[in-house]
């Protein structure tokens, strides 16, 4: 017994406000059973005792720790900008005033 009925596919489309002609239903009718059938499947081999995941390998951080290092002051960072105003880069504005 299919797990999808073409009777189905037609309520969901109309459901959907999908105008379906009658082959899509075929169609959509046999691919859909083929998904909801390997969606069991696949249900079937989970087992409770297995911990659901996004990616069967351990995903880490790999980032360095965060600690201070020597940098620039805000004027020696500022000394080469073509333009400054109260200790920032001034660059051309590019959007509207009200954006």
């Amino acid at each position: 017994m299919p797990a999808i009925s073409r009777d189905e596919v037609a309520h969901l489309a109309r459901l959907s406000r999908l105008a379906l002609t009658e082959e899509e239903l075929d169609l959509y009718a046999g691919q859909l059973d083929s998904i909801l059938n390997h969606v069991k499947a696949i249900s079937e081999v989970a087992a409770a005792d297995v911990p659901a995941t996004a990616s069967p390998n351990p995903a880490t951080n790999v980032t360095r720790p965060d600690e201070v290092q020597p940098c620039l002051t805000p004027e020696q960072a500022l000394s080469g900008a073509p333009a400054v105003e109260e200790q920032r880069f001034m660059v051309p504005q590019i959007l509207g005033e009200g954006e």
